[in-house]
C-alpha cells in the first residue's frame, strides 16, 4: 500500500490537479512524501561525514538526526492528508490557481502540526474554500484557526448552531442564562473566552442591534427563511442580543459545520411574534384559543 495518500486517488479533477500542482510550487513536492525524508537524510549524511572529519559523531547527533526526519515525516504526512481531504470540496469553477503563494505557505505552515482527524477536516475545508474562492480566508484567519484547541473549535460549532442567516451570519444569544443555550455549552464564561480568542464581540449590556431597516426583512435559520414585518416603512431597527462574529469568525463560520439546535427557531420566532414582527404561531393561536377565559361577573 503506497504511503502517498494522495498517489491513490485516481483520475483527478483539473482543479484537483491545479492545485496540487499550487500547492507544490509553493512548499514543494506535497505528492512526493518521500522528498523531505531524501532532502533530509542526504544532509544529514552530509553533515555526519563533515562531523566524522572533526570528531566522532556521538549518539547524540545519531538520535537527534532520527528525530528530525521522523518529525518531517509525520509532518508531511499531515499535509497530505489535509490536501486529500481537500480535494472532493473543490467546485468545477474553482481558481486555485489564483491563490497566492505565500497564503499557502503560510497555511501548511500552520497545519502541518495537526494531526488530530476532525480537525484535518476543518483545516481541509478552508483550504478548499481558499482554492474556490481566493481571497475568502485572511491569512489572520488561518493564524487564529492555528492557535485553536480542539475544544475551542468545538465551542464555536456548538455557537454556530444558535447562528441566524440575516444579511450575514448573526448568533441570536439574547439571554447567556437561558437554559436553551446553556445546555449547550453557551454561557457567559464561554462566550467571554471566545471572545479572547477572537471570533466574537460579546457585549452583554446593551447588545447589538441592526439599524436603518427596510419595511420588510428575511432572517433564515438552517434554511428555513421568516420574513419579519416591520412598522415603519424606513429606519427600522432589530435586537441581535449580545454576540457579533468578528472578521475571523465570519470567515470560519460557514465551514466548521453546526446542528441545529432543537426549539431554537421556535424560541426566536416567538420573540419576535410578542413584537409583533411576525405572525403568531399556529400552536400559539390553538393553546391561546383553549385557554379558559375568566367568567365576567
Amino acid at each position: 500500500m503506497p504511503d502517498n495518500p494522495l498517489a491513490n486517488l485516481g483520475e483527478l479533477t483539473k482543479p484537483a490537479t491545479v492545485l496540487i500542482e499550487k500547492i507544490s510550487d509553493a512548499v514543494g513536492g506535497i505528492f512526493k512524501p518521500y522528498q523531505i525524508v531524501r532532502v533530509a537524510r542526504a544532509e544529514a549524511e552530509s553533515n555526519h561525514i563533515q562531523a566524522e572529519s572533526q570528531i566522532q559523531v556521538t549518539d547524540l547527533h545519531r538520535r537527534a538526526m532520527l528525530r528530525f526526519l521522523e518529525e518531517e515525516a509525520k509532518k508531511q504526512s499531515n499535509m497530505e492528508a489535509i490536501t486529500q481531504k481537500a480535494l472532493p470540496l473543490l467546485k468545477d469553477n474553482s481558481n486555485p490557481e489564483k491563490v497566492e503563494d505565500d497564503w499557502i505557505t503560510n497555511f501548511f505552515d500552520k497545519s502541518r502540526i495537526v494531526s488530530d482527524v476532525e480537525m484535518q477536516q476543518l483545516w481541509s475545508r478552508i483550504l478548499a474554500g481558499e482554492a474556490n474562492a481566493p481571497g475568502a480566508f485572511a491569512k489572520r484567519t488561518v493564524n487564529l484557526l492555528a492557535d485553536l484547541d480542539k475544544s475551542d473549535a468545538e465551542l464555536f460549532m456548538r455557537l454556530r448552531g444558535f447562528c441566524w442567516t440575516i444579511g450575514s451570519v448573526v448568533p441570536l444569544v439574547f439571554d447567556a442564562q437561558v437554559e436553551i443555550y446553556n445546555r449547550h455549552g453557551v454561557d457567559f464564561g464561554s462566550l467571554v473566552h471566545l471572545e479572547s480568542l477572537g471570533l466574537i464581540q460579546f457585549d452583554n449590556h446593551p447588545g447589538f442591534c441592526l439599524l436603518k431597516l427596510p419595511k420588510t426583512l428575511t432572517a433564515s435559520y438552517c434554511g428555513k427563511p421568516t420574513i419579519l414585518t416591520f412598522p415603519a416603512d424606513a429606519d427600522n431597527q432589530l435586537q441581535l442580543g449580545s454576540v457579533l462574529l468578528t472578521r475571523a469568525g465570519q470567515q470560519l463560520a460557514p465551514v466548521c459545520g453546526s446542528t441545529p439546535v432543537e426549539g431554537f427557531f421556535e424560541y426566536v420566532y416567538s420573540r419576535w411574534a410578542s413584537q409583533s414582527l411576525v405572525p403568531k404561531l399556529e400552536t400559539e393561536k390553538v393553546a391561546r384559543r383553549d385557554t379558559p377565559q375568566a367568567a365576567g361577573p
